[in-house]
């Protein structure tokens, strides 16, 4: 019986091995919640937010299972960019290691950080669309780009 073969890593050019299923998945996943989000706002939001009057005519409504989710489509596109972001700081994929480390969690501290003050400085009637519907959960979104900076933080040596 011949002793076993150690596995073969794959280099790539930058010497490191690279999943391509985990970067692109964190890729779609951060797409996919910037188009929830654009969708919701141009799309389903004027359904959403209808209030019925005498004499309103309701708006046309293309996603009503868009429409009846409200506020929560932003939990969701949040949540999905967020989670891209973790999925993006494992080693296996380039913000993941080396230098990727660092852009990632400089990156997330600073969006967060410029969301927030962006905020305070344009408030709840500012003319920034998505801000503009968060009101007070604004914070909860930088709060959370500064939490998954975290991630990263963790992940530099």
């Amino acid at each position: 019986m011949s002793k076993p073969t150690a596995r073969q890593t794959k280099l790539t050019v930058s010497g490191y091995q690279t999943s391509v299923v985990r970067t692109a998945l964190a890729v779609l996943l951060v797409v996919a919640g910037i188009v929830w989000m654009a969708v919701y706002v141009n799309v389903a939001k004027d359904a959403a937010d209808f209030v019925s009057f005498p004499g309103a005519k309701k708006p046309s409504d293309p996603l009503p299972w868009m429409s009846d989710l409200g506020r929560w489509n932003f939990a969701i596109g949040f949540g999905a960019i967020f989670l891209g972001l973790v999925v993006a700081a494992h080693r296996l994929t380039p913000l993941g290691r080396g230098r990727g480390v660092v852009v990632g969690m400089l990156g997330c501290f600073l969006v967060g950080l410029v969301w927030i003050v962006v905020f305070y400085f344009i408030g709840q009637g500012g003319p920034v669309p998505v801000m503009k519907d968060l009101d007070q959960y604004n914070l909860l979104v930088g709060i959370g780009f500064m939490a998954v900076g975290f991630t990263y933080a963790t992940k530099w040596e």
